[in-house]
């Protein structure tokens, strides 16, 4: 009785434990959820702010273009990494690199958005442009440079399959004619080793209707000795 009660005692323990193991991982995949839902309607509504701010004339107007620009080239280089990553795995190491990449954008991203929202000395925002920009430009180059060669080896990769299986198209579309061989191949035709000729065939039938054959002789006894009758 003792041991069936220590057994339940273990069993609803047991259950209690996996019980808050799966509610502690269904919370952390709600939370993650909604933090990804958060950071998405935050992006859009900075994204919309600063398209709006990127048509106003002057300083303000132009962080705003380097800053959208920016971030369009990191999302198109970071798209195309995370694509090719799935059926290329040598791509890890640029991925790695991508991720260094974006931490220097977000710095630079940080910086821009004090300077737009919180600097109200615009001389001070037109000094500061020039150097942004040159960082930005960068930023940007090695982001596309990463994205360009990951588009140039996926098509690469692309070609090459492509034509190995052109290949092998080629080579069962042979195997699929191979009765095409000339006739003199072919088991039963005229010239092949052990098959009848066509004149062994019309003398054979000549004989079968009742004529000698072509060569035949028609006197059967002839070579041997004849009666003295």
């Amino acid at each position: 009785m003792e041991f069936v009660i220590g057994l339940l005692a273990l069993l609803f323990v047991l259950f209690a434990v996996l019980g808050a193991i799966a509610a502690v991982k269904t919370t952390r995949a709600v939370k993650r959820g909604v933090e990804r839902a958060g950071d998405q309607v935050r992006r859009t509504v900075e994204e919309t702010t600063l398209r709006a701010r990127s048509a106003q004339p002057g300083p303000v107007g132009e962080l705003a273009r380097v800053r959208l620009e920016l971030r369009a080239s990191l999302e198109g280089t970071r798209r195309a990494l995370e694509d090719g990553a799935r059926h290329d795995t040598s791509l890890g190491e640029a991925v790695a690199l991508f991720d260094r990449l974006q931490e220097h954008a977000r710095q630079l991203d940080g910086e821009l958005r004090l300077l737009m929202e919180r600097e109200p000395d615009r001389a001070r925002v037109a000094a500061r442009l020039p150097e942004a920009r040159e960082r930005a430009d960068r930023i940007r180059a090695s982001a596309d440079s990463l994205r360009f060669a990951a588009q140039d080896r996926a098509r690469r990769h692309s070609e090459d399959e492509l034509a190995a299986l052109n290949e092998q198209i080629e080579l069962e579309a042979g195997a699929l004619r191979h009765w095409t061989t000339p006739d003199a191949e072919l088991p039963g035709s005229a010239g092949a080793p052990g098959a009848p000729g066509i004149e062994g065939r019309k003398g054979t039938a000549a004989w079968r209707g009742g004529e000698a054959a072509p060569g035949a002789g028609t006197d059967f006894g002839k070579g041997r000795p004849q009666s003295a009758s």
